[in-house]
């Protein structure tokens, strides 16, 4: 790494929610909502981009821990804005704080880790994998 990325870095991530990231509860009534699962990603995604500029060439991040609080649902067509904000850096691992909206709703937060990793060794790692 280059040097840590600085607290307060971050990236955002927007995207409009499509039929396949929605869960059908399959209830009359209830239409589809953005999966949490799909949410994860894109804010997972936020965060890896915002330690890119920090990164050597041949390195990558790895998601270590993710806890998200999922407080609304949002449905097929909305917008969602999600951002990832670096709040803490030791050595190779980078936490962050994690944040979507959709308007002016607030619709989930939450905290992630993601360890900077080589990737010619990852690789090598993932091959020898069960």
């Amino acid at each position: 790494m280059k040097a840590p990325p600085r607290i307060g870095t971050s990236s955002e991530m927007r995207f409009t929610v499509e039929e396949k990231q929605t869960v059908n509860f399959g209830a009359p009534g209830l239409p589809p909502v953005l999966s949490t699962p799909s949410l994860i990603w894109f804010l997972e995604y936020a965060a890896l981009n915002a330690a890119l500029p920090s990164l050597d060439a041949g390195e990558i991040t790895v998601g270590t821990h993710v806890a998200v609080d999922h407080l609304a649902p949002t449905l097929m067509g909305r917008e969602v804005v999600c951002i990832a904000r670096v709040v803490h850096c030791e050595g190779p691992v980078i936490s962050y704080q994690l944040d979507a909206s959709s308007g002016s709703e607030t619709i989930a937060r939450g905290y992630h880790k993601r360890r900077v990793v080589n990737v010619e060794k990852f690789a090598k790692r993932i091959q020898k994998a069960p």
